[in-house]
């Protein structure tokens, strides 16, 4: 099975997901964010090695890549390639479950 049909897979299963409750969907949003955000930390970081001067290099193309690794992070963010926002969420849930339940 080839990445692009297993990335495929897993967001049209996300899709077809039962919505969760407003605080623990609100948690997952944010940790899919959270999870964003640092995969275009750690894509920038990685474009800053400099092997040497590029032959094709410009301002144009550092644009597009920039815009390409945020699209790539966005994609693995939502599609759960890392399990980064996983993890987040299911260490932060035990906080948001114990602030529900304190509330009846």
């Amino acid at each position: 099975m080839t990445t692009l049909t297993t990335n495929l897979t897993g967001l049209t299963a996300m899709q077809s997901a039962p919505p969760a409750s407003g605080e623990r969907a609100r948690l997952a949003a944010a940790a899919k964010q959270f999870e964003a955000i640092f995969v275009r930390q750690m894509l920038a970081s990685a474009r800053k090695a400099n092997f040497g001067d590029e032959l094709f290099g410009s301002g144009a193309i550092d644009t597009f890549r920039e815009m390409q690794d945020s699209q790539f992070a966005d994609i693995a963010a939502q599609t759960g390639t890392l399990g980064l926002a996983q993890k987040i969420e299911a260490h932060l849930a035990r906080f948001v479950d114990a602030s529900a339940s304190g509330k009846d």
